[in-house]
């Protein structure tokens, strides 16, 4: 039978995490991370296991969470940010350029960072997803960092 890992939902002693918020948008962005909060929280995680940092806008946080995730100081990156289309191209390079960012974090330092960007078309989608009627995308960013230090502490046996 061949091994199979999969990831807890439970906070290890010892880990710490950090999330890293956009700005832009923070009407948005606050709830997502309020949303992060107390997703770590109810799953174990202490207030001085979370560092939170803010930056200008969603171009921003890759910078951020790569110094985070070099200083091995971190189990795990959650990047939050609100990116809403508008009339021009802009949302289309903020948003693209943000994900591959943040999408090429993870493997460059073997420190999960999660993509909690949303990217809408309309401020109702964006209230949406903040928690009014589908969930808390910050809450699901936080959960999916929470899996991935699980999963990541549970490889390091089979890749030393």
């Amino acid at each position: 039978m061949a091994m199979e890992i999969r990831g807890d939902l439970a906070v290890k002693a010892g880990d710490r995490f950090a999330v890293v918020v956009a700005e832009f948008n923070s009407a948005i962005t606050a709830r997502l991370a309020d949303g992060a909060m107390d997703a770590f929280e109810r799953h174990g995680a202490g207030a001085k296991d979370i560092a939170k940092v803010w930056v200008p806008g969603s171009l921003e946080l890759a910078t951020v969470a790569q110094q985070l995730a070099l200083s091995g100081k971190f189990a795990a990156i959650v990047c939050l940010g609100c990116v809403i289309k508008g009339e021009t191209a802009h949302f289309d390079h903020v948003a693209q350029q943000a994900a591959h960012a943040i999408a090429a974090i993870g493997p460059a330092t073997g420190v999960p960072t999660i993509f909690g960007v949303l990217t809408v078309n309309t401020m109702e989608q964006a209230m949406d997803r903040a928690g009014l009627k589908m969930g808390n995308a910050g809450w699901n960013a936080a959960c999916a960092a929470i899996e991935m230090a699980s999963v990541m502490r549970k490889l390091t046996p089979l890749t030393k």
